[in-house]
């Protein structure tokens, strides 16, 4: 397969999600429609380094397809490497960037004939979010879905609000927040307790996970120990 050619993108808004959490809007001037599925991701090529593999960045899109030619990225910031600084310092509304995308095999499942699972943590939260409302904008047939989001503290909780909407609009969609590390009125610890409880009937089910990789290795254990195949557990890891 060709190496898909690399395209400019032209930043159109930037707002902050969390304070180390920015959303980025990306307008591709050179296309009527940015066209991808649900989960994907694309590359950054950023000016951090002489050697391009050591520039190159990856993000899942945020944002669904809409027939528009803007995708979103929710980037968070990592003070210690190179990439996040130099966007969160230097890329203003009006700055280009040079990706290549969408890529990627972390898509929505063609067959929603089961339970869906998404777990994640952080901005793992990115993918899923493409997924749900894409689901729900086009009234694709579905069973329950379960977003099970662990993170720190109240602060980390993106996409909260619409999350719960979502929750409030759609009586099959089922939102999972847990914190590990703050004190609140909803569910508290990791994300293993939550679908380990929900799965404790064993429904039928597939299973999508992304996040930390300590997460990720812990859940599919987890999950083959339940008794799933191994065909039916995703992964897509940050970091």
């Amino acid at each position: 397969m060709s190496l898909q050619p690399w395209l400019t993108g032209t930043v159109i808004k930037i707002e902050d999600e969390t304070n180390d959490t920015k959303r980025f809007w990306i307008e591709v001037p050179s296309l009527e429609k940015f066209d991808f599925l649900p989960g994907q991701f694309v590359t950054l090529d950023l000016p951090i380094h002489e050697k391009s593999n050591k520039r190159w960045r990856s993000y899942s899109i945020a944002s669904w397809p809409d027939g528009t030619n803007v995708f979103e990225l929710l980037i968070v910031l990592n003070p210690s490497g190179t990439g996040t600084p130099y966007l969160f310092n230097e890329i203003k509304v009006g700055s280009e960037l040079t990706f290549r995308g969408p890529q990627g095999v972390f898509t929505i499942p063609q067959n929603l004939e089961k339970e869906l699972f998404l777990i994640c943590t952080g901005t793992g939260i990115a993918p899923f979010r493409s997924m749900v409302n894409f689901i729900f904008q086009n009234n694709i047939p579905h069973k329950k879905i379960h977003l099970i989001f662990g993170t720190r503290t109240k602060s980390n909780l993106l996409y909260f609000d619409e999350m719960k909407k979502l929750e409030n609009d759609f009586e099959d969609f089922h939102f999972h927040p847990t914190l590990s590390r703050d004190d609140w009125d909803g569910e508290k610890g990791y994300v293993h307790s939550i679908y380990e409880r929900l799965c404790a009937s064993k429904p039928e089910a597939q299973f999508y996970l992304c996040g930390w990789k300590n997460m990720i290795d812990e859940a599919k254990t987890r999950l083959l120990e339940l008794g799933y195949d191994k065909k039916d557990i995703h992964l897509e890891i940050y970091g």
